[in-house]
């Protein structure tokens, strides 16, 4: 079996060092490099698995990625670095597995414009939490029978985007499946939340939450909510270890975790 050299971008991130303790010890993936703005030039075994690894923590990711020539870029970083970042390491013939949200659209298309020219696999996506991924899928089902849907997402206070990219997602997959598409009220006042797709998203930050969702579906005498929690940001590890296989086999981007699983 070949095993797949992984670049963590973010890596000294509250996910980015999940992501290196998840690769550590498994038999067919090697951290290659760790690329991060803070605590350059410590060695990234150290600051997060607790005994040295023979990697330092490089704040230039373009130097990372000819020195490590990686088969895999993982980022978990900003909305305003992750693009740069995506392009840089297309360019070098580098896979992409993303978690980081806030990508504008045009910045999407760009990724994957270029993933098409170098036939590059790529996965973004705006969790990688499978439970989330299921949560999602199920309110895709029910939007069929009961269009009328709001939601409540639930992060922590230094998450910088609002919606969630979840969120959005959410509300797009349950547009895509109705048959029929509710219109928003004519005063849309503010406490209605932001629509997405005729679809209400509520958004709390506070401390202490790490990423939470609720979609609540009404009709007639009737609710029924979808909720899921992520209790830690380990649980996003499944989802990212099952990326970076599966994009060694893609030769495009894939936008949604949902893509990889048999739904």
């Amino acid at each position: 079996m070949r095993r797949v050299s992984v670049l963590v971008s973010g890596a000294c991130g509250k996910v980015g060092r999940e992501v290196v303790r998840a690769i550590h010890g498994l038999d067919d993936l090697d951290l290659a490099a760790a690329v991060d703005k803070v605590e350059v030039g410590k060695d990234i075994g150290e600051l997060v698995l607790g005994n040295k690894a023979g990697i330092h923590v490089q704040d230039d990711l373009q130097a990372a990625l000819s020195d490590s020539s990686p088969d895999v870029m993982v980022d978990f970083t900003t909305p305003q670095a992750v693009t740069p970042n995506a392009l840089a390491a297309i360019e070098q013939n580098v896979r992409l597995v993303i978690g980081t949200t806030g990508i504008a659209e045009a910045d999407l298309e760009a990724i994957r414009g270029l993933c098409e020219t170098k036939n590059l696999g790529a996965v973004i996506a705006p969790n990688f939490a499978i439970g989330a991924v299921l949560m999602m899928h199920f309110a895709r089902l029910a939007a069929r029978y009961l269009p009328l849907a709001e939601i409540i997402e639930l992060h922590h206070d230094r998450k910088v985007d609002a919606p969630s990219g979840t969120a959005l997602k959410t509300a797009d997959m349950i547009a895509q499946a109705r048959s029929e598409s509710p219109q928003p009220p004519g005063e849309h006042l503010p406490s209605r939340g932001q629509w997405q797709q005729n679809v209400p998203i509520h958004s709390v930050r506070l401390p202490g939450l790490v990423a939470h969702q609720e979609v609540i579906f009404g009709g007639l005498e009737q609710t029924l909510t979808l909720r899921h929690d992520s209790l830690g940001r380990g649980s996003f590890m499944p989802g990212v270890i099952l990326a970076i296989r599966k994009v060694m086999e893609l030769d495009h981007l894939v936008h949604g975790l949902e893509l990889l699983l048999d739904l």
